[in-house]
């Protein structure tokens, strides 16, 4: 009877240390487990960002659009050119990108679209140069005039920081 008795006291204690051991495993398991799901939501997380600043950049692009659309409409009975108005002389930093980004004052010297896209936070806006280009036709010295307009559109998306400027050309004979 002794030697049995020994012999399960010495399985218990095996057993007890088995379980000990199997917890500490499954704890750092869960730990890896963890880390995993955070670093997969964090990724997640980053996408569905980047995603939702593409859309709103393509917003403020075809917002951009519908401004150089109308504006285009508005040359078939162009207006009067003005220095300070939203139809002006030819701008000197008129092709510098940053001009229109941080100088032009676009409250004032501009004119805004008649309507709103859907999901932008304000209407989009446009300017029109008037350029004057002079050349000679098919038939060599016969001086044409064309008349040239840039047109620059600028479109806003659903966060106001989020500023596109478009800039086109049009051509008038």
């Amino acid at each position: 009877m002794k030697s049995m008795n020994m012999q399960s006291q010495q399985q218990s204690i095996t057993f007890n240390r088995q379980k000990g051991i199997s917890l500490v495993m499954g704890l750092m398991f869960l730990v890896v487990l963890t880390i995993l799901g955070v670093a997969g939501m964090r990724g997640a997380l980053l996408e569905e960002r980047m995603a939702g600043n593409t859309r709103d950049r393509d917003l403020a692009f075809q917002a951009a659009e519908a401004a150089i659309r109308v504006a285009e409409q508005a040359l078939a009975a162009p207006p009067a050119f003005n220095l300070g108005t939203a139809y002006t002389p030819v701008l000197p930093s008129g092709a510098e990108s940053a001009y229109w980004l941080n100088t032009h004052n676009w409250a004032a010297e501009s004119v805004q679209i008649g309507w709103q896209p859907q999901g932008v936070s304000e209407a989009p806006r446009y300017v029109v140069e008037r350029l004057a280009l002079n050349g000679n036709g098919l038939n060599a010295g016969v001086p044409i005039t064309v008349t040239a307009y840039r047109i620059t559109a600028r479109g806003v998306g659903m966060n106001a920081n989020t500023v596109v400027i478009l800039q086109t050309i049009s051509y008038q004979s």
